[in-house]
């Protein structure tokens, strides 16, 4: 990744002095900044995470290694917390953890914290996640009723009121309600206000759990205003960073029942009795211990927040000037970009997995392969011309379809020109494919 900062490292003429990375980081001056770190070429990285990374972000991770104490990094840390909050549109009151590990973590934390031995929960089905989180809380000991949607949709309204109510008549109700906001397996996006609009009306007390490691920041999310409890994600989707930071936030309505427990959490390393002080402490200005964090990843994590939000962090390098737009903006970007792959591939016999306009996401998209022609046909080729893209996911039609994802700096810096990299690659090998199959016939 270095071997382009290096290179221009060795253009320097031995009379001038060799700047450090630090001194990069840590230098305000405008020669300093006219020299941004760029990425090598490489292949052009478009499955639904992890996804191309912002040059500036990369080159955060970079940061010379640092004590996790250390009085320069712990506004950083404070920084990346407070900004994940605004992501999602949250308040002061509701709680991010920022913790090693993948997206998957974030099931235990809510499985360890929030359920215990027994509780019963409801997880609604709209792909393979949702075996997947099923699979977690039932490993803490819960109770797993699924909904099940048809493949290529999401579960409706009219089922969720239908099991609550069912549950109501029993004089009982549903510890959590899970549900992914988008399943990578499939590009199903569900109706995250609806779905807790219309828990909150039936079982107020059940929390709503949403599963959104494939939507933060390519979806709207507004925490507060859709009165969710709990949003788990991920570094390395929408959120434009490396892989390995679990990024979770929860109400002060799940906290409240975290700390209401009659058990201790069923986990040591995802326990929030554990995280909760550190969190507190790093946001309030404070090193704290209780395991090592993700240094250079908190870092990236938090110069992609900058790129994301606009803001500027304590202490965090400055970055060189790159894309930023609202909010509001970057979603209109993704719906853009998910409508432009989506016209492209129709017009090239592709259907797309998801079986309503209105449950599709906006950061990824799921295809099916044309008529005549199987992965074998379109995958390698894509790759030859320097495209990653994904297979399929979902076991009941894996070999039918792949995946194609269109969010974070692809979509947002259009001067890169991913995606219409990508739709003339597909338009290409699609060609292509047809051709041979014609020849052999």
């Amino acid at each position: 990744m270095l071997r382009a900062f290096t290179a221009s490292l060795r253009t320097i003429p031995r009379r001038t002095p060799t700047p450090t990375i630090s001194s990069f980081f840590h230098s305000t001056t405008a020669a300093r900044m006219s020299s941004p770190f760029q990425q090598d070429p490489h292949d052009l990285l478009v499955i639904p995470g992890p996804i191309e990374v912002a040059d500036s972000v990369l080159y955060a991770n970079a940061h010379p290694s640092m004590s996790h104490v250390h009085k320069d990094f712990v506004p950083v840390f404070g920084d990346a917390i407070r900004m994940t909050r605004e992501v999602l549109y949250a308040g002061k009151d509701t709680q991010p953890f920022l913790i090693s590990g993948s997206g998957t973590l974030g099931w235990d934390q809510v499985s360890a914290n929030l359920v215990e031995d027994g509780e019963e929960a409801l997880v609604l089905h709209s792909g393979y996640f949702a075996d997947s989180f099923t699979d977690c809380l039932q490993t803490y000991r819960a109770s797993v009723t699924q909904l099940k949607a048809p493949i290529g949709r999401a579960v409706s309204i009219a089922q969720l009121e239908e099991a609550l109510l069912k549950k109501q008549k029993e004089g009982k109700s549903y510890k959590v309600v899970t549900f992914t906001h988008v399943d990578t397996s499939t590009g199903v996006l569900s109706p995250a206000k609806e779905i807790a609009q219309t828990v909150r009306r039936i079982s107020p007390s059940s929390l709503v759990i949403a599963d959104c490691v494939c939507s933060v920041a390519s979806e709207e999310i507004k925490f507060d205003e859709w009165d969710l409890d709990v949003v788990m994600t991920a570094s390395q989707k929408g959120l434009g960073a490396p892989p390995g930071l679990s990024i979770l936030l929860a109400s002060a309505r799940a906290i409240e029942v975290f700390k209401n427990r009659k058990t201790p959490p069923s986990s040591y390393y995802g326990s929030w009795t554990k995280w909760l002080p550190i969190m507190k402490a790093y946001e309030a200005g404070s090193p704290a211990y209780f395991a090592t964090p993700p240094v250079n990843l908190i870092y990236a994590y938090n110069a992609s927040l900058q790129l994301i939000t606009g803001k500027r962090s304590a202490n965090a390098p400055n970055l060189p000037s790159e894309v930023v737009v609202s909010l509001e903006d970057r979603f209109k970007l993704h719906k853009e970009a998910a409508s432009k792959v989506r016209k492209a591939a129709a017009e090239l016999g592709m259907k797309q997995l998801p079986l309503q306009e209105n449950e599709a996401a906006n950061g990824m998209t799921a295809l099916y392969y044309p008529e005549g022609l199987a992965a074998a046909d379109i995958l390698p080729r894509l790759a030859q011309r320097g495209i990653v893209v994904a297979g399929g996911l979902h076991s009941e039609i894996k070999d039918k379809y792949f995946r194609i994802g269109h969010m974070g700096v692809s979509v947002v810096n259009t001067e890169r020109g991913d995606v219409d990299r990508v739709i003339k690659s597909l338009q290409e090998v699609v060609a292509e494919a047809n051709a041979t199959k014609s020849a052999s016939v």
